[in-house]
């Protein structure tokens, strides 16, 4: 899945595809997901941002089957700040809200596209933009797809 052309590349992973490596539930999305993370894992190139985290922190403990507890989460949030992860300030809110005027997509969905773009992302890992689709300097890719 992940281009192994540079060392150097970093993929933005987007909230769905974290919460359904986790979400054993989640069927063959949760064996495509977790592969994915753990390359990122292996290779050093994933990058979240802040938005994520606390997205990723919320949905595994409500949506993921079983869902996980505060200790569990807490712990797994802590080894995703291993990761690069992106801050959104409050400038990112800006940048976003032109973004999504520009693309026509969410709000919530051009604030992770910010980040991707902020960080120097080659690839944004995502099911909610469109697969394939070049935003700017990121590709976005489904990994289901």
């Amino acid at each position: 899945m992940i281009s192994t052309n540079a060392m150097a590349d970093k993929f933005f992973v987007d909230t769905n595809i974290l919460v359904y490596a986790y979400d054993r539930s989640a069927g063959r999305k949760h064996q495509k997901a977790k592969t994915l993370v753990e390359e990122l894992w292996r290779s050093g190139s994933g990058v979240v941002s802040t938005q994520v985290l606390q997205e990723l922190a919320a949905n595994l403990r409500r949506k993921c089957s079983p869902p996980l507890g505060p200790d569990e989460t807490r712990q797994l949030i802590q080894d995703y700040l291993a990761w690069e992860v992106v801050v959104n300030g409050p400038e990112s809110t800006l940048q976003a809200l032109d973004l999504e005027s520009r693309y026509k997509i969410s709000f919530w969905d051009a604030l992770v596209l910010h980040a991707a773009e902020t960080v120097g992302a080659v690839t944004l890992y995502s099911e909610d933009l469109s697969h394939r689709q070049r935003y700017g300097t990121v590709l976005v890719v489904n990994p289901f797809k």
